[in-house]
């Protein structure tokens, strides 16, 4: 199924594609053959990301910076990408979250992970969308989602709440666009630690997902990569309007926030007092 040009011939945008499970994803687009297209908002981090992509494993790949939080920027950049050829695939990498009592979230921090988690994956998918349907070109939606749309999360609520709402249009949209040529998909990752998530969801740096996992350890990023790749590919082209969870089965054990049910108010508050000195 792997085969070297598995994904040749496809032009594939990554959002939040400098770093972590969007990196890593984009690395093995690159080895299957694609031309891959990265966004962020970090301009010099893309750059970096790409250099290292251009010298391995090489292949095609541009960069736009990007706040996908600003439907006009997305537009913008969407026009930019259409000038050399339409996309095939959009990747809904970019996301936001932190652990929080939600009691005392305030609608700016609420804000901060509803604006790039479900707005700005809405306006990247119309704006895709849109563009495949006008023109009748055939196009694929894979968004990275959370366990958290199957069991709810404490304490990463806005979170929680934007990637349900992410598998909400991904369902939906599988009936309205499917007829047009466009599939929506999506993964459900376990764990999978990266510097970002990680230092935001384990904020006293213990993390003990591998010792919870029913499998013993947390995915490799390898795992998930081709995952994706198999799902935007030919071979999972009759796959649409489902979200794969791929977790080791520790969503059937926990929804992985129940530790933070034994947080002191004192440890609320030193988590509180080192995000406004940050």
């Amino acid at each position: 199924m792997f085969e070297k040009g598995l994904l040749a011939g496809k032009r594939i945008l990554v959002t939040g594609g400098g770093s972590g499970l969007g990196a890593a994803m984009g690395r093995r687009f690159l080895e299957l053959g694609a031309e891959l297209v990265i966004c962020g908002r970090r301009s010099e981090l893309l750059e970096q990301t790409a250099a290292a992509f251009r010298d391995d494993p090489g292949g095609k790949i541009s960069t736009f910076a990007c706040d996908i939080r600003d439907p006009v920027a997305v537009d913008a950049m969407m026009d930019a990408i259409w000038r050399d050829g339409p996309l095939d695939v959009l990747i809904n990498n970019a996301a936001a979250t932190f652990v929080a009592q939600t009691e005392h979230l305030s609608s700016r921090a609420a804000d901060a992970i509803l604006a790039p988690t479900l707005h700005g994956t809405l306006y990247c998918t119309l704006a895709a969308g849109r563009r495949w349907i006008e023109s009748r070109h055939r196009g694929v939606v894979l968004s990275i989602l959370s366990t958290s749309t199957i069991t709810g999360r404490a304490f990463t609520v806005p979170s929680a709440m934007a990637k349900s709402a992410v598998l909400a249009m991904t369902k939906s949209l599988a009936v309205e666009w499917g007829p047009k040529g466009v599939r929506t998909v999506a993964i459900a990752p376990g764990p999978f630690p990266t510097a970002g998530a990680t230092g935001q969801l384990r904020p006293e740096g213990r993390d003990d997902n591998a010792a919870r996992n029913p499998l013993g350890r947390v995915g490799e990023h390898a795992e998930l990569a081709n995952l994706a790749s198999f799902l935007i590919s030919d071979q999972g082209g009759y796959i649409n309007g489902e979200m794969v969870v791929q977790d080791g089965g520790a969503h059937l054990r926990s929804s992985g926030a129940e530790d933070l049910l034994q947080w002191t108010d004192a440890q609320w508050e030193k988590l509180r007092a080192s995000r406004q000195r940050g």
